[in-house]
C-alpha cells in the first residue's frame, strides 16, 4: 500500500456518532449548506414533476435524516433527482393527470422501491464497477444541460406554463424568444444572483469565505424582490413565487398517499413506470456515488449494494406518503 494511501486513510473522518462530534462544526456549516440548495432544488424538482411541492420536501426530509442513516455511500445527498423530472411528470400525466395522477404514480413508485431493494439484495450494485467514467461524465453533463434548458427561462421571468411539455432541446431553442420577452425586474435579481455566486469564488480573503455564497445570494435577492414588488406585481404573481403548502395538508386524506388501484386500471402504464423508476434511478444513484468517489480525498469506497437498499428503503417511505423518487 503506498504512503498516500495509508497516510489518507489514517487522518479519514470518522464514521457515525464519532464522526459528528470529532467535526460538529464542519458538519453543521456544510449541512445549512445543503439546507440552502436543496429547500428550493426540491420544490423546484417536485413542480417540474406535477407533483405537489411539498412533496420535494418530504423526499428531502426523508433522504436526508432516514436514509443517511444507513446508506452505503459516505459523501453522496439522497434527494430529489433533476434527472427523473422527465419520468416522474409523465408518470402522473399517463395516469390521467393532476391529483388522480399523483396518487397512482405514487404507487409505481413504491413498486420500484422495492425492486431496487431486490437489485441491492440480488449484488447487483456491483454492476457500476463495470461503468467508464465517460458514462458517468456523460450523465452528469446531461442532467447540466437539463438543468440549464429550464432554468434560464426561469431567469428571464418567463411563464413555467409556457415551458411545460417542452423536450431540452426545444427550451434551448425558445432562449432567443425567452430574452426578447424577458421580464425586467426577474431578469435584474437573477443575473445579479448569478454574477455574485460566480465572483464569490475568487474571493481570497479566509473570513469571507466562511460566509455561503447562497446565503449571500438570498441577503441580495429577498430585499431586491422586496423593493421592486415581485410579490404584488400582477403580471408576474400568479408564478413567480412557490406555494409550498402543508405536509398536514397533503395527509387529509390519510398519512398514506400512494393508491395501487393502478396495478387493474392502468396495468400496462403502471409496469412500465415501475421499470423506469427502478432502472434509471437505480442507475443514476450508482454513477453519481461513483463519481463522488473518485473526488474524495480519503479514497473510500461506497458498499453500491448497501446504497441501493437504502434509496430502495427510502423510496418507498417517500412514495407511501407522497414524495418523489429520490436517487443519491
Amino acid at each position: 500500500m503506498s504512503n498516500k494511501s495509508t497516510s489518507s486513510k489514517r487522518f479519514a473522518p470518522a464514521d457515525g456518532i464519532a464522526g459528528l462530534k470529532q467535526n460538529f462544526s464542519k458538519d453543521a456549516l456544510a449541512g445549512f449548506l445543503v439546507f440552502l440548495l436543496a429547500l428550493p432544488l426540491s420544490l423546484g424538482i417536485a413542480k417540474a414533476s406535477d407533483f405537489p411541492a411539498i412533496g420535494g420536501l418530504i423526499t428531502a426530509i426523508i433522504g436526508g435524516v432516514v436514509v443517511s442513516m444507513f446508506a452505503g455511500s459516505r459523501l453522496t445527498i439522497k434527494g430529489p433527482a433533476a434527472g427523473l423530472i422527465v419520468i416522474a411528470s409523465g408518470a402522473v400525466a399517463a395516469f390521467g393527470g393532476g391529483e388522480i395522477g399523483w396518487h397512482l404514480a405514487l404507487g409505481a413508485i413504491v413498486f420500484a422501491a422495492i425492486v431496487q431493494v431486490i437489485f441491492g439484495v440480488l449484488k447487483l450494485g456491483s454492476l457500476a464497477d463495470f461503468f467508464p467514467s465517460a458514462a458517468i461524465h456523460g450523465m452528469l453533463a446531461a442532467i447540466g444541460i437539463i438543468i440549464m434548458s429550464k432554468q434560464i427561462h426561469a431567469l428571464f421571468g418567463i411563464d413555467p406554463r409556457l415551458l411545460k411539455g417542452k423536450e431540452p432541446l426545444e427550451l434551448l431553442a425558445m432562449i432567443p424568444s425567452s430574452i426578447m420577452d424577458e421580464n425586467a425586474h426577474i431578469t435584474e435579481i437573477g443575473i445579479s444572483c448569478l454574477l455574485i455566486l460566480v465572483l464569490f469564488s475568487f474571493v481570497k480573503n479566509q473570513k469571507l469565505k466562511k460566509i455561503p455564497a447562497p446565503l449571500v445570494v438570498l441577503a441580495v435577492a429577498i430585499p431586491f424582490g422586496i423593493a421592486l414588488h415581485i410579490k404584488t406585481e400582477g403580471a408576474i404573481s400568479n408564478f413567480a413565487l412557490v406555494k409550498i403548502g402543508s405536509i398536514f395538508d397533503s395527509f387529509k386524506g390519510g398519512i398514506i398517499n400512494a393508491d395501487f388501484s393502478g396495478m387493474s386500471t392502468h396495468l400496462g402504464v403502471f409496469i412500465e413506470y415501475v421499470i423506469l423508476f427502478a432502472l434509471i434511478g437505480s442507475l443514476e444513484s450508482l454513477l453519481t456515488a461513483k463519481a463522488i468517489d473518485h473526488l474524495d480525498p480519503f479514497q473510500r469506497k461506497s458498499d453500491f449494494n448497501k446504497d441501493l437498499i437504502a434509496v430502495g428503503i427510502g423510496n418507498s417511505l417517500s412514495g407511501l406518503l407522497g414524495g418523489l423518487p429520490m436517487i443519491s
